[in-house]
């Protein structure tokens, strides 16, 4: 069947990043499929693309997902890429399409997701005395959307605390945070109609932000929240604060969304410290993820 493929315009910019976007359509004007590659624009990942494909279930296998692959590649190295990335569950068509095609698996993801909805009083007094045990020299204060300004230059410098995340053999780079971009985050949240809730441990010999552990729940409160980052700076690490930051929030989501399902979480397979956290909590494994990369 002919196939047309149309470049789109996308608004969705943000002082990091833009994305191209393309539309596959057949010769009757339906839609076949579509794909967005996002471009990194800040220093430390301008070489970086990151591409999302589908193709419609029915219209697979007609060459649909190979054109509008083809473009987008084109386009990333037309912008001077160095690196394509894509994510795929494992064991799906797309993990079979992206590894048929010159991609490489770089990273494994496991998701995980705590169930709100099914607590019972021993899993909740054991998430309580995690987040009311004292870790002397720090205390949690936690935040809704915009960090606020006494918090926001020490918040944006913790962000490092992910610099050393188990990566895989991802080429991704270094994401230089700084007050704008940790606004620009926050606002975007927002923008979507989502709530973002942020807890972080403060140095109390100085008051500056230590670590931090980001959750974001649907505007409506209900179905699953995402628990996003949790990072320690170097300098702090050994004190347990990974998992004490990471057990308030699941508190406030109990107290403040109490139609909230579940909570969901990712981490690196290399990422063990997070995943022993992740166990303590009560997560549990639900499927994995795998990051291909095409090198350029």
């Amino acid at each position: 069947m002919p196939l047309h493929v149309t470049a789109l315009a996308d608004p969705d910019r943000t002082p990091s990043s833009h994305r191209l976007a393309w539309l596959a359509r057949g010769d009757d004007g339906a839609p076949l499929g579509y794909a967005f590659l996002r471009l990194f624009t800040k220093e430390g990942q301008k070489h970086l693309a990151e591409l999302t494909l589908h193709v419609h279930t029915a219209e697979r296998r007609a060459g649909t997902g190979t054109r509008l692959l083809d473009t987008a590649v084109a386009a990333a190295r037309e912008d001077g890429r160095r690196s394509v990335v894509a994510q795929a569950d494992a064991d799906t068509p797309g993990d079979h399409f992206l590894a048929a095609r010159g991609f490489r698996v770089v990273l494994g993801l496991t998701y995980a997701r705590l169930a709100l909805d099914e607590l019972d009083a021993v899993r909740t007094d054991a998430i309580d005395a995690i987040a009311d045990r004292p870790h002397p020299g720090y205390r949690l204060v936690s935040w809704h959307g915009t960090v606020p300004d006494e918090l926001a230059r020490t918040f944006a410098a913790s962000r490092r605390a992910l610099d050393d995340m188990p990566m895989g053999d991802t080429d991704y780079g270094v994401v230089v945070w700084d007050v704008e971009r940790v606004l620009a985050a926050a606002e975007a949240v927002a923008d979507r109609g989502d709530l973002l809730t942020t807890v972080a441990a403060v140095d109390e010999a100085d008051g500056s932000v230590a670590g931090f552990s980001e959750l974001v729940v649907p505007g409506d409160g209900r179905g699953d929240g995402l628990h996003y980052g949790t990072g320690v700076l170097p300098e702090h690490r050994g004190h347990g604060l990974g998992r004490w930051m990471k057990a308030e929030p699941i508190r406030l989501a109990r107290t403040r969304h109490p139609g909230l399902a579940g909570l969901v979480t990712d981490t690196a397979d290399g990422n063990t410290h997070m995943r022993r956290i992740n166990d303590a909590l009560g997560y549990v494994p639900t499927h994995k993820v795998l990051e291909y990369q095409l090198d350029l």
